[in-house]
């Protein structure tokens, strides 16, 4: 009796170590960082960027048509409030790398959300084979180069990018990635594809293991008086609107387009509703959603218009658009904050702050690039 009972008790103890073997292994294949190797960053370009979790850093690379995720390893919430400014930031990173200032491209700006450490991609050169670069901006102002070379890392292959065309008016390759968002495991993925419809919206699981054809998305432009497919998602954000996931996309000239998120298939055509125009004569550049004072808005960075806030209340309250607009403005009202200026890039902070990128007028000047922490108005 005693051997079968201490037979019966080996038997439970190797079940036992079986059990917590497999769940050990489990869990490490599902962790965020469990996919990433240490190695040389395979980046053609770096362009739009995003945070997910573990400290993961999507990077769009539109010249190598993929999306890398980097382990930056940044997982440490800072003591107190960060708000980091940093004049002539364009000079400090071409001094890391020796080049002169006006050979730094800055491409895109993000903000990790537990450390707040801010994140920049940035070209080195202004050729075609610019190398690139992305430098970690941390709360005292101190700049450093992630790494590219050697670090913890892992990427996926657009399987629809656009064919280059050096010689196009824009090269439509240099539009494969316009726009990033991390959702819900997912990595979004916004610019041009190889399709019929070439505006495409692509959903790429992560951990990644292949990206799928994206949708693609026609929309009416009320501002051309037209339906299009050609133009690319310029920017969008995640956004809810009566309990259903959207994405809020807008394009140049300038439509802003409620996209559902359970649309997005592999290969779906998709028919966005425009519910506001914003005018035309302008690319939006950045948008940053928030709440303040009860109220909803976003808050929208452009090339022509500066920087515009909607009033997002009631999103779906808002009737699409379907005919060409008399005004030139139609749609969801906003407002003009005339006290930002020159604003180049946009990234959230927190719920009360918002990052800019500005520029001086006369972009060639050696230092005219500065980052700037504001509160959202």
């Amino acid at each position: 009796m005693r051997r079968t009972m201490t037979s019966i008790g080996i038997g439970i103890a190797m079940c036992l170590t079986i059990v917590l073997a497999l769940t050990a292994t489990a869990a490490l294949q599902t962790s965020p960082t469990a996919q990433l190797t240490e190695s040389k960053v395979q980046l053609a370009s770096a362009g739009p960027m995003t945070f997910g979790p573990a400290g993961i850093l999507f990077v769009g690379d539109s010249l190598g048509a993929s999306v890398a995720a980097i382990d930056t390893g940044d997982t440490k919430a800072p003591a107190s409030a960060v708000k980091i400014n940093v004049d002539g930031i364009d000079t400090k990173i071409a001094a890391l790398v020796g080049i002169a200032p006006d050979q730094i491209i800055i491409n895109d700006v993000t903000v990790n959300p537990v450390s707040k450490n801010v994140y920049v991609s940035a070209s080195r050169g202004r050729s075609a084979d610019a190398a690139p670069l992305i430098v970690k901006v941390d709360g005292t102002g101190a700049l450093t180069l992630l790494p590219l070379d050697k670090i913890r890392n892992a990427s996926v292959s657009l399987v629809d990018a656009p064919a280059a065309n050096p010689s196009a008016q824009r090269n439509p390759r240099t539009q494969t990635i316009t726009g990033m968002a991390y959702v819900n495991g997912n990595v979004m993925v916004a610019g041009l594809s190889n399709e019929e419809w070439k505006s495409a919206l692509r959903s790429i699981p992560y951990p990644f293991k292949t990206a799928s054809q994206g949708a693609t998305i026609q929309i009416w432009h009320s501002s051309h008086g037209q339906y299009e497919t050609e133009s690319p998602v310029r920017t969008f954000v995640p956004y809810t609107i009566a309990g259903q996931q959207y994405i809020l996309a807008a394009y140049t000239c300038t439509p802003l387009v409620k996209i559902p998120v359970s649309q997005l298939t592999p290969g779906a055509k998709i028919k966005g509703q425009e519910i506001a125009d914003l005018g035309a004569g302008n690319q939006p550049l950045d948008m940053v959603p928030y709440s303040k004072d009860g109220h909803n808005y976003i808050l929208i960075s452009n090339t022509a218009f500066g920087v515009l806030k909607l009033k997002a209340d009631n999103l779906e309250t808002y009737p699409a658009i379907v005919e060409p607009t008399r005004t030139d403005v139609a749609g969801v009202p906003f407002d003009k904050i005339a006290a930002l200026t020159n604003v180049k890039h946009m990234a959230a902070v927190d719920g009360a702050n918002v990052l800019l990128v500005t520029a001086k007028p006369g972009a060639a000047a050696v230092g005219s690039v500065s980052l700037s922490t504001v509160a959202l108005p």
